[in-house]
């Protein structure tokens, strides 16, 4: 499976999995300029997708016409039947992915990569439900995938190294910027960064230090600014000036930790759920959906400005797929 016949966007995608990760990733393809072909058995999968699809064209200021592209299956297997790549966006459960994997498998070309959305359970989990386990690999999106250009690699037990770097390369050509995770873990690396996040945020509100809506407003007006335009540990070094992160760590590591040693080990009990559920009503106040459209607008800015600031690029160390 080699990478240099796949440079550019592919000519054809499926799609399996009309929700909303489907349709985003349905979205971004035709927005590049590929057919896609969506499979979902729900009954009104179809309706749903075209809807959800010409609002994110809208957002990525792409023809409307691109829709002409985009065709829908009840059947799995004629959906990738004619993929020069596909992605499964299907529930995130196992039985129901070996399921569908084998039945990807049978059907689609023998050298195309067979790539799952699924935001926590490794290749490994289900590949050997494949003949051609080598060419099944996760590649996990963050959401809405067609705006948030973040997609995480991760290769499985039996994944080639092939596999990974056409889909490293098969991303980068759909305009995402993908990073190679190295080690199977549940939740990959972003979803456990957030994890770690929330943990504690539940807990400073279980404890009373903080209400939801101050927690929202201290993370968005602070840390969450700089960590849009460059990573914790990029950001921590930048912050101890001449001497860098090596200073940071110097003269702050061991409060830090002290402050690991304090964290919370919060059970999300029936009255946190309730305590945080009310907390985040009571901040949106029924704008959920103009919040929303106001969000995904400001993220569109956001990279643009990124791009024309530089700060979009990975470093050197970050272009090599075998990272």
């Amino acid at each position: 499976m080699s990478t240099s016949s796949m440079r550019t966007v592919p000519d054809t995608v499926a799609v399996v999995g009309a929700g909303s990760i489907g349709g985003s990733w349905s979205a971004l393809a035709l927005s590049r300029g590929s057919i896609v072909h969506v499979s979902d058995p729900a009954p009104d999968a179809e309706e749903r997708l075209r809807e959800a699809v010409a609002d994110h064209l809208h957002q990525l200021e792409a023809d409307a016409s691109a829709l002409d592209r985009l065709h829908f299956h009840a059947d799995p297997a004629s959906a990738v039947e004619t993929a020069d790549l596909v992605i499964e966006s299907g529930p995130e459960r196992l039985d129901l992915k070996r399921t569908l994997f084998a039945a990807l498998d049978e059907a689609a070309a023998p050298d195309v990569v067979l790539a799952s959305s699924s935001s926590g359970l490794g290749p490994s989990s289900f590949q050997d439900a494949c003949r051609r386990p080598e060419r099944v690999v996760v590649a996990h999106p963050f959401n809405p995938p067609h705006l948030v250009p973040l997609v995480e690699v991760v290769g499985g037990r039996l994944t080639s190294e092939d596999t990974v770097a056409a889909t490293m390369t098969l991303m980068t050509a759909l305009g995402r910027r993908p990073v190679r995770v190295r080690a199977e873990l549940p939740g990959h690396v972003v979803n456990r960064l957030q994890a770690a996040l929330w943990r504690e945020a539940y807990d400073l509100v279980r404890r009373g230090a903080i209400s939801v809506s101050d927690l929202d407003l201290a993370v968005s007006s602070g840390p969450g600014l700089r960590w849009a335009l460059l990573g914790p540990i990029a950001t921590q070094h930048l912050s101890g000036g001449p001497g860098g992160l090596a200073h940071v760590l110097d003269h702050l590591g061991p409060p830090m930790v002290d402050w690991w040693a304090d964290l919370g080990h919060p059970e999300l009990t029936p009255e946190l759920t309730e305590q945080l559920v009310d907390g985040v009503s009571e901040e949106l106040g029924g704008r959920e959906r103009d919040v929303l459209a106001r969000r995904d607008e400001a993220l569109g800015q956001l990279l643009a400005l990124k791009d024309r600031l530089g700060l979009s690029s990975p470093g050197p160390a970050s272009q090599e797929t075998d990272r």
